[in-house]
């Protein structure tokens, strides 16, 4: 028997500095792989690379027997994160690895956001003023009117909000199927998605190409592996703020890879970011605390 997931936060760090390192590794092969293949069909490659993944998952989905209406909103959130992929593959080619990775800290940021706008949720003023830090770092992040923003850099403002809208939806409807339906069901719906997208811009892959974007589905498997075990050790407030580690291997990565220039503004806007984020996860989970009378957790 095992103690709680809040006895064990150096279990949870360990994992999620493993996370790290696996997307990392992700965003490090597409930038090598960069525009030899157009950036649809790329991501088209590494979900259809990446379906032997899926194998585990056929048998919990096709006995779940969903709904017409699980099934919309399954296609809802696999249409937001086909375009977010895309978004994101594209940004990969036009701006530095570090960029790619603070901007995209903002989808917690965009999450928030919507749940004030278009569900009604109320947000405490301390709530608001950590949204407005999180929109100042990527303003200096950006720096419009300093220097010129780039195509990505408008791309990555779109992956952020498009993977916050599938969030949402899959929030919804983590409280009616498993995690295993909710992870398997992405996968086949953005393959859908992304296959006009890819065709429209098709060029014939190499091999090797297509070895590089196998490894991306490996990488970003593991990642997503190691992320679950890491919520499973320790709770969010506590493996929250490890992911800022991200950036940091992102800006060493592109300088010593790729030889980008280490931009100090993007490491301030990204830590601005990620404080915002860090804060609001911690308010969350106070806010259940008080809520909901804790529990004794026990695993066998």
């Amino acid at each position: 028997m095992s103690g709680p997931p809040s006895s064990r936060p150096l279990r949870g760090i360990f994992w999620m500095a493993v996370t790290g390192l696996n997307f990392v590794a992700v965003t490090a092969i597409v930038k090598h792989v960069g525009d030899a293949v157009p950036a649809a069909q790329a991501a088209f490659l590494r979900y259809v690379l990446g379906l032997v993944f899926l194998l585990p998952m056929i048998r919990p989905i096709l006995a779940a027997r969903l709904s017409r209406r699980q099934l919309k909103l399954f296609g809802w959130r696999g249409l937001s994160h086909t375009l977010a992929v895309i978004l994101w593959f594209y940004a990969m080619t036009r701006i530095p690895i570090a960029e790619v990775t603070a901007m995209n800290y903002l989808n917690p940021i965009y999450v928030t956001l919507g749940a004030a706008l278009f569900m009604g949720e109320k947000l405490p003023l301390r709530r608001w003023i950590a949204v407005l830090i999180a929109l100042a770092g990527a303003m200096i992040i950006l720096r419009p009117g300093i220097r010129e923003v780039d195509m990505g850099h408008i791309a990555m403002l779109g992956t952020a909000a498009f993977f916050a809208i599938g969030y949402r939806l899959a929030k919804q409807l983590s409280g009616e199927v498993s995690a295993a339906v909710i992870v398997g069901m992405l996968s086949v719906t953005v393959t859908i998605g992304l296959a006009p997208f890819a065709y429209a811009v098709w060029v014939p892959p190499t091999i090797a190409q297509l070895g590089w974007l196998f490894l991306v589905a490996c990488f970003a498997t593991a990642g997503h592996y190691a992320m679950t075990l890491a919520f499973a050790a320790a709770p969010l407030t506590v493996t929250q703020p490890v992911t800022f580690l991200q950036l940091v291997w992102a800006v060493l990565l592109g300088w010593l890879a790729f030889g980008e220039a280490v931009d100090g503004w993007v490491i301030l806007g990204g830590a601005l970011i990620m404080a915002s984020v860090s804060f609001i996860t911690w308010r969350e989970a106070l806010a259940r605390r008080s809520v909901t009378p804790a529990l004794p957790a026990t695993k066998s």
